[in-house]
């Protein structure tokens, strides 16, 4: 248990962010799971404009540190290739 004032007031804080990041990561992973459900569909168009819609949203993942930059990397090139070969 945390004893000095400095160690309580972390603690809180990282409760806070661990919330923020927790919610920003479900939401790349939304507009992941919409990117993926177009795909299912067969829907190139639908596709492709939510992955133009989640790539901003990996981009802003990794500038904010939830996710890192060789995940996002990976899943925008996952993601490009499947709608391409629609």
């Amino acid at each position: 248990m945390a004893n000095t004032p400095q160690a309580r007031k972390r603690i809180r804080r990282n409760d806070r962010r661990a919330e923020i990041n927790t919610n920003r990561v479900s939401r790349i992973r939304t507009f992941v799971k919409k990117v993926e459900a177009a795909l299912a569909g067969g829907d190139k168009t639908a596709a492709a404009e939510a992955l133009k819609a989640a790539q901003p949203e990996l981009a802003r993942g990794v500038s904010r540190g939830v996710i890192h930059k060789n995940t996002a990397a990976r899943k925008m090139s996952r993601l490009s290739k499947r709608v391409a070969a629609l």
